[in-house]
């Protein structure tokens, strides 16, 4: 086996993961036992490299000198990442071999799903975990917070019915179990993984589980006081607005905000009250305010 994984695969040590990666891919597809004979030494070499190479950390530990070509520690203060994947890494490794853990099925599955390899030579020995699939779902809002049943029209034309949880966040990812490619041989098949994307909501903003409100209020309501109805995600509530109260003030509406699935309570929903001046002040106002600050000192705090 050589000593540099590097010179194994034909790639510089400035090479990119996608450079990596696409050496990877030509080599083991030229050389795989079920496809060319005679090359089952050369394909573990190559295959035991991009286990190196393949995985950032073993990468940065093998040019930092920790471990060598083969994984093993080159001294007894490194912990060893490795765990058996070379072992399986020949011809006929299972599912639970080296190739699922560096993602080869990936690289496999789209090459052997015809059951046959080039020239007639049959994959029957290979077995390889389907790729995962991706999709994108957009929801809306109160869909995310609230949880929803979508559903998903997948590449072939069929359709899945997928639940929504309750507190999904914007782009968080669902993992869907066995709905992805069909596997190799008696690979498992992969997943599908959807990707929620949240349309923005006109008023409402999440915060975490917190959802945030602004409301608007008149100048007599902040003045005198008064009953304000508001939204909230699952309906309109009243909230007390006190005598004198001023723009920027925060209400806590306690359990009205998002309560994630799984989870035994709920966020609260926060609403900041802002003072609206009518867009016109008439002179009944304007006189009034006119009297009251003849006799009135007032000072906000300005300096």
């Amino acid at each position: 086996m050589a000593d540099d994984p590097y010179v194994t695969l034909g790639v510089s040590k400035g090479a990119s993961d996608d450079e990596v990666r696409r050496a990877f891919r030509k080599l083991a597809k030229e050389l795989h036992p079920d496809i060319s004979k005679g090359t089952e030494e050369r394909f573990k070499q190559v295959t035991s490299a991009y286990e190196i190479l393949g995985d950032p950390e073993k990468r940065k530990a093998f040019d930092r000198g920790e471990i060598n070509a083969r994984g093993e520690p080159r001294h007894s203060g490194y912990r060893q990442y490795a765990r058996g994947a070379r072992a399986n890494a020949g011809a006929g490794a299972g599912p639970n071999g080296g190739f699922d853990e560096f993602g080869f099925s990936d690289i496999f599955s789209d090459f052997f799903s015809s059951g046959a390899a080039r020239g007639g030579a049959r994959s029957s020995n290979f077995s390889a975990r389907g790729q995962d699939v991706r999709y994108t779902l957009e929801v809306d809002f109160l869909e995310a917070a609230l949880g929803a049943t979508k559903r998903v029209t997948l590449p072939g034309g069929g359709t899945l019915d997928l639940t929504v949880p309750a507190g999904v966040g914007d782009l968080q990812v669902l993992r869907l179990k066995g709905k992805g490619q069909r596997g190799v041989g008696a690979g498992e098949s992969g997943d599908a993984l959807v990707e929620v994307r949240v349309r923005p909501h006109p008023f409402f903003r999440r915060e975490g589980e917190d959802i945030m409100l602004e409301v608007p209020i008149g100048i007599d309501e902040a003045v005198l006081g008064a009953k304000v109805e508001v939204p909230t995600i699952s309906g309109r509530v009243q909230i007390t607005v006190p005598k004198g109260t001023s723009s920027g003030r925060v209400f806590r509406l306690r359990g009205k905000g998002v309560k994630p699935s799984g989870k035994q309570e709920a966020g609260d929903q926060l609403v900041t009250v802002r003072i609206v001046l009518p867009e016109k002040i008439d002179d009944t106002l304007a006189y009034f305010f006119s009297e009251w600050r003849q006799k009135n000192s007032y000072d906000p705090g300005r300096k």
